[in-house]
C-alpha cells in the first residue's frame, strides 16, 4: 500500500471496504458524497454494534467536509475508532480512504465523527456493557 505524499496512515481498525461502482457516480464519475457517508455509517453501525453486542442506532454525525472526490473503480476503506464509551452512546472517529483503481495508492478523503446509541429490544437505550477481557 502506498500512501499519498500529503497524507500518514490511516487511523483505526479497517471495518468495511467496498467497491465504488458507476451506479454510485455523477455523469463526470465522482462518487456522490452521500453514497460515502452511506459507507461510513455502515462501518459504524458494524463496530459499535460489536461494542454493544447488540441493537445500535445513529445519533450524530459531525462535520464531514470532503478533501477528495472518488471515483468508479476505487477501493472505498472505512476505519473506525471507537474514541468514548458513555452509558449507552459511543463515539466513533471514522476517516475514509480510497485506494485508487489499479494501484495500491491510498488517500484520505473524508473524516467524521458518529455517535452511536445502543438499544434494548424495545427501542429504548441501553447500557453499552463493560468490555469484556
Amino acid at each position: 500500500m502506498t500512501l499519498s505524499s500529503t497524507t500518514a496512515a490511516p487511523k483505526g481498525e479497517l471495518t468495511l471496504r467496498t467497491l465504488a461502482m458507476p451506479a454510485d457516480a455523477n455523469a463526470a464519475g465522482d462518487i456522490f458524497g452521500g453514497w460515502v457517508m452511506a459507507q461510513m455509517d455502515l462501518a459504524c453501525g458494524i463496530r459499535s454494534a460489536e461494542r454493544a453486542r447488540g441493537r445500535v442506532v445513529t445519533k450524530a454525525v459531525q462535520e464531514m467536509a470532503f478533501a477528495l472526490p472518488v471515483k468508479i473503480g476505487d477501493t472505498l476503506c472505512v476505519y473506525t475508532d471507537i474514541s468514548h464509551v458513555g452509558r449507552s452512546s459511543m463515539t466513533l472517529k471514522v476517516e475514509t480512504w480510497a485506494q485508487r483503481y489499479l494501484t495500491h495508492v491510498m488517500e484520505k478523503v473524508t473524516e467524521a465523527t458518529f455517535v452511536m446509541v445502543a438499544l434494548d429490544a424495545d427501542g429504548k437505550p441501553t447500557p453499552v456493557p463493560a468490555l469484556q477481557v
